[in-house]
């Protein structure tokens, strides 16, 4: 069926109420929207969907979440592990509490019970209730930093982790499988309480996951101490993080801390920012501006489903606010955690220190300088989850202390399995406390990590490029890049290339060939001498194709006139 009778469809078919029909006969004269709409389904990936709200089926909608959810209703009874339950969160995107009830009534609908929270909430929580639940399964209703018009819907396992293979493909195959919308089960609220299946979960699970982060703080009484004098500024971007983030910082003493006040309501609109992603400094531009207003030591931002962290620390020197990458942010607190756990007596011996392929090669310098068994795995929180699982389920594994990928997201413990902005600006705050006691700043201790290490920088380039034809240009540009592999990118020759979809590792110099290791990804990897890399592949969330990139020097401006050289040779190879 093409995309113009799948529409028809739609338009008269009696699977679809009215309501849906008056939306799409408003479109019967744009075809191009029509295309957008219907070339294809919203598929469900390795997290679960994300897309554009709306009706059609590359949209997200009450038919397309339904039917993923019927489809992992499925596996979890043919599993039969229906009485654990699924617990449910949202965040504050449009149409999340309808999508997330319609998650819970679906379910319940199959037998199966859940655990839907009262209100909106962090993924970190989200990930964190599954374990203490005891639950087979997580959903979350978020499109993360995406733009206002999406949604989406993330799918966690028993460990609190997103999906992983193969439960991530045979949960698919059950969502490939529902080939018409008749056969999403159908339950009433009352009944489905009546039979003990919808159950609202709440404060118990808030009071529970504060603690938990409260007894990772490694120095509380300097905390307290400078708790009276730090000054934070903070921006849930209108998002699920401000509750957990005011309560937090107030419970381990932080005494002035400034929320943006045209931001602290959750509003799915995202009104104040075009983008509601921290990692855009557009996006800090009233944080900021508060901050100088405050004279603020630190501001702060999560992004809507409060998985990721920004941070712009002040320079004292210069009395400007420096703006952290992710891999500044979350370096700035493993070495911080280590280095006090280390002074402490309380870092394993067997300690396991986990980034991305993608992260920063800063990770292996500080894993090494603390004795840490340091894994890189692909992009992904789920493939860090998967790391902490395989070595619990060993009898003498490695201990879990620290991960992060470059996606301003860190994880400090295995209370949850997928990064936690919310312990990550605790983890910040801490910090500066703590740096504020020695008389540095954040920025000082920033400095103070690149003279010990060297100057490592890191920097990423996004070519957007949506629909239909967008999706076959991207496959045609990494095409092009795996069949003309250079000896050399920019003023670096090539040391080592991994083709991790074909699981590929060619070393240049020896002209010998390996495997890469790595479970199979669309992922192109260059090592790069004098450690430098660079790597290319295309988003598994949005319409982009990704080049990231780092290098290391002897000084920070070095590093800065390096990494901008690569950059313009990467977006060269590639052809943009």
């Amino acid at each position: 069926m093409n995309y113009l009778e799948e529409y028809k469809k739609w338009c008269e078919s009696d699977e679809f109420d009215e309501e849906t029909k008056q939306e799409l006969l408003k479109i019967k004269d744009d075809e191009k929207e029509i295309e957008d709409r219907f070339y294809k389904e919203l598929e469900f990936g390795t997290a679960g969907l994300r897309g554009i709200i709306g009706m059609g089926t590359n949209r997200m909608n009450k038919y397309t979440v339904g039917k993923a959810t019927q489809g992992l209703a499925n596996y979890i009874v043919k599993r039969g592990v229906q009485n654990k339950g699924v617990a449910i969160s949202y965040d504050s995107r449009n149409m999340s509490p309808e999508f997330s009830k319609l998650t819970a009534l679906i379910l319940n609908a199959n037998g199966i019970k859940t655990y839907l929270f009262e209100s909106l909430r962090p993924v970190p929580e989200l990930s964190y209730a599954v374990r203490v639940l005891g639950c087979t399964a997580g959903v979350m209703i978020t499109a993360s930093h995406n733009k206002p018009a999406y949604n989406g819907y993330k799918v966690y396992w028993d460990d609190g982790s997103q999906i992983i293979s193969p439960v991530d493909k045979d949960i698919m195959n059950e969502v490939k499988a529902i080939k018409d919308y008749k056969s999403i089960k159908e339950i009433t609220q009352k009944e489905a309480e009546e039979q003990g299946l919808f159950n609202i979960i709440g404060k118990e699970i808030d009071d529970k996951y504060m603690a938990e982060l409260k007894s990772r703080v490694l120095n509380h009484e300097i905390v307290k101490a400078q708790g009276e004098n730090i000054k934070v500024v903070y921006t849930p971007l209108h998002g699920a993080g401000g509750e957990s983030v005011k309560r937090i910082l107030k419970e381990i003493g932080i005494k002035n801390l400034y929320v943006v006040p045209e931001q602290e309501m959750p509003d799915g609109k995202f009104p104040t920012v075009e983008y509601p992603n921290p990692e855009a400094k557009e996006a800090f531009k009233m944080a900021l501006d508060l901050a100088k207003k405050v004279d603020a030591d630190i501001v702060l931002a999560n992004d809507p489903d409060a998985d990721r962290l920004g941070i712009y620390a002040k320079d004292s020197k210069t009395n400007d606010y420096m703006d952290y990458t992710g891999n500044m942010s979350a370096l700035l607190i493993a070495e911080y955690r280590l280095s006090q756990m280390k002074q402490k007596g309380i870092l394993p011996e067997n300690g396991m220190f986990i980034s991305t392929i993608v992260s920063s090669n800063l990770a292996k310098a500080i894993a090494k300088e603390y004795k840490m068994d340091f894994r890189e795995v692909l992009t992904g929180f789920k493939n860090i989850g998967e790391q902490i699982k395989i070595e619990e389920e060993k009898e003498n594994g490695k201990k879990y202390v620290f991960g992060f990928e470059e996606s301003y997201g860190c994880l400090i413990g295995d209370y949850a399995r997928d990064k936690d902005g919310i312990s990550a600006v605790m983890s910040l705050v801490e910090a500066a406390c703590y740096y504020m006691s020695k008389g540095l700043t954040l920025w000082d201790q920033m400095i103070n990590i690149y003279e010990k290490y060297g100057f490592y920088k890191e920097g990423q380039v996004s070519i957007v490029l949506e629909g239909a034809d967008g999706a076959k240009q991207i496959e045609r540009l990494m095409e092009n890049m795996r069949s003309n592999l250079p000896e050399q990118i920019g003023k670096y020759k090539v040391v080592e290339f991994k083709d991790i979809k074909l699981d590929i590792a060619k070393n240049l110099i020896t002209g010998e060939t390996s495997k890469t290791g790595l479970p199979t990804s669309n992922v192109l990897y260059y090592e790069l001498e004098n450690d430098a890399w660079c790597c290319v592949r295309p988003s598994g969330t949005e319409p982009k194709i990704k080049l990231y990139m780092g290098v290391k020097a002897a000084t920070n401006e070095e590093a800065e006139n390096d990494l901008a050289n690569l950059k313009i040779a990467m977006k060269e190879k590639v052809g943009e």
